[in-house]
């Protein structure tokens, strides 16, 4: 006669999950050979499960990740450049929680974007913060906030998220003003957030793109300093793709 008020009790201090699993053993008779460690010990549990699951779903939230893509669905095929014991090393998230960063090149459609949404996808399961950003949609929305005077303020939260992903670096063009906003960015990170950054063009080609040489020396000195690279070969796996879902089968 005393589970409701414990029940209602264990909701008052938000262990929902908690409460849930409690009513579950008192209705389900396998439970009541257990001793009370172990039926404490499987409500705690059951409440710590819950938490996680919601923590990753707020970060998933407000990492607003491109693809749905995980680490387990990592394609390896020999023509796409990846050794399994690197990306096994990138995935447990040691260069995240350095302040390191990880470029990725390629040409298009080799699945940058994707990969790094898995990076991504393993950051906020690790509980780490991540934000998803096309860099090109990224520099419009700045001009637009130098406009509005809230320039520092989304600085100030950029500068807070563990791992950023600018996807799309150097496909739009830049401006003076655009990279040196960029530098502030990477700036503001260095040594202390991880950023990755997604590219078609070699880092090679990365100085000419920033343009201004003495802002493209002061970000390209912060970006490669502490970086890991990754470049991915192969054709492109939409192309592949397709050509592997028009092909007519035996019975055609």
């Amino acid at each position: 006669m005393f589970l409701p008020p414990t029940l209602n009790t264990l909701r008052q201090l938000h262990l929902d999950a908690m409460a849930d699993a409690l009513d579950e053993q008192t209705r389900l008779p396998q439970y009541q050979e257990l001793s009370f460690e172990e039926r404490l010990g499987l409500l705690l549990d059951r409440e710590l499960c819950a938490r996680d699951q919601r923590r990753l779903t707020r970060l998933l939230k407000l990492a607003h990740l491109k693809h749905d893509a995980c680490a387990e669905d990592i394609d390896y095929r020999s023509s796409r450049g990846l050794d399994r014991s690197r990306i096994a090393a990138l995935i447990q998230n040691t260069w995240i929680r350095q302040g390191q960063n990880l470029l990725l090149t390629g040409a298009t459609g080799t699945g940058k974007t994707w990969l790094a949404c898995a990076f991504g996808h393993q950051a906020c399961r690790q509980g780490l913060s991540v934000r998803y950003l096309r860099l090109p949609r990224l520099l419009e929305d700045l001009r637009i906030r130098h406009g509005d005077g809230s320039f520092g303020r989304y600085l100030n939260t950029l500068a807070k998220v563990d791992l950023l992903l600018l996807d799309d670096w150097g496909l739009a063009p830049m401006g003076g003003e655009d990279a040196r906003d960029l530098l502030e960015i990477i700036d503001d990170r260095v040594g202390q957030r991880a950023t990755l950054i997604t590219s078609q063009l070699p880092v090679s080609h990365w100085h000419e793109y920033l343009g201004e040489p003495t802002v493209a020396d002061a970000v390209l000195d912060r970006l490669l300093q502490s970086a890991h690279r990754l470049e991915l070969k192969g054709e492109s796996l939409r192309r592949h793709r397709d050509r592997h879902e028009n092909q007519p089968t035996e019975s055609s």
